[in-house]
């Protein structure tokens, strides 16, 4: 039986992977404030980065198969986009619950890294565009800044234009 690694002090499975990988990151944590309606836009305020490099992490439900979507904050996820990116017909958004469930991180700190079992990932295209993006480190208030190619690797994640205005 394989013994379990013991996650550093702080450490969320998103930045326990990270390191495993071996892969170039920055940590950012600021103070979340539950009252804030949008988890990512708080990020990007607190941290002081553009809304277009902060992404988050949304699941939903393609062909009844939970998938990941990560899109810029400034934008919002385009159902359609996704279910063809990932060879699907329809998607609608995983019930809270649900993605909570098949990810392992609470709702505004799902990670795109080091979920539970890995489903099947797309990043927004536009991620190309930037040296480094944002995303959930795995808890609300922490955020791992690292470049997009990493994130695509790291995730197996599928390039696709899935995020509209």
């Amino acid at each position: 039986m394989a013994k379990k690694t013991k996650r550093q002090s702080g450490g969320t499975p998103a930045t326990v992977a990270l390191t495993a990988a071996g892969a170039a990151f920055t940590l950012h944590s600021y103070e979340h404030d539950p009252a804030s309606p949008s988890y990512g836009e708080e990020a990007a305020v607190a941290l002081g980065v553009s809304p277009e490099r902060v992404f988050k992490t949304l699941v939903a439900d393609v062909d009844g198969a939970p998938t990941v979507a990560v899109v810029p904050v400034a934008g919002q996820l385009d159902l359609k986009a996704l279910a063809a990116a990932v060879g699907g017909k329809r998607a609608a958004m995983a019930d809270p619950a649900a993605a909570e469930r098949s990810t392992g991180y609470v709702r505004g700190g799902i990670s795109p890294l080091g979920q539970r079992r890995r489903l099947p990932t797309v990043l927004d295209a536009s991620a190309g565009a930037h040296e480094t993006i944002c995303v959930s480190a795995g808890r609300r208030g922490l955020e791992v800044e690292l470049a997009p190619d990493c994130l695509r690797s790291l995730t197996s994640a599928v390039l696709a234009p899935i995020a509209r205005s």
